[in-house]
């Protein structure tokens, strides 16, 4: 299992609007992640609205994204959130994910 770390930047007046969304995960995109393989996903956002998001992988964040291309919903998903962010230029915010590398960690 690969443990990845992701960073994107939620514009600061749409950060309550992107909690809410995210209060609310529609269960047909919660089926789809279960599904491609995402365990353990986590988002976490500070004040000023940027994101980190963990998630873990059988075989990355590259190959766990193109499984969820094979989604449906997907799609309709990252349409939606794709206004939410900043510096992503016109990608799909899955597409536009910068992956961190993992330093550490205590297992």
């Amino acid at each position: 299992m690969k443990r990845v770390g992701l960073l994107l930047k939620v514009k600061p007046d749409l950060i309550e609007e992107y909690k809410e969304h995210h209060r609310n995960v529609w269960p047909e995109m919660r089926e789809a992640l279960s599904r491609c393989g995402w365990h353990n996903y986590s988002l976490f956002m500070r004040e000023d609205g940027l994101l980190f998001g963990y998630v873990e992988t059988e075989d990355g964040l590259e190959a766990a994204v193109a499984k969820m291309d094979k989604e449906p919903i997907n799609a309709k998903w990252q349409e939606m959130m794709g206004p939410f962010f900043e510096g992503i230029e016109g990608l799909p915010p899955d597409k536009a994910m910068f992956e961190i590398e993992e330093v550490f960690h205590l297992d």
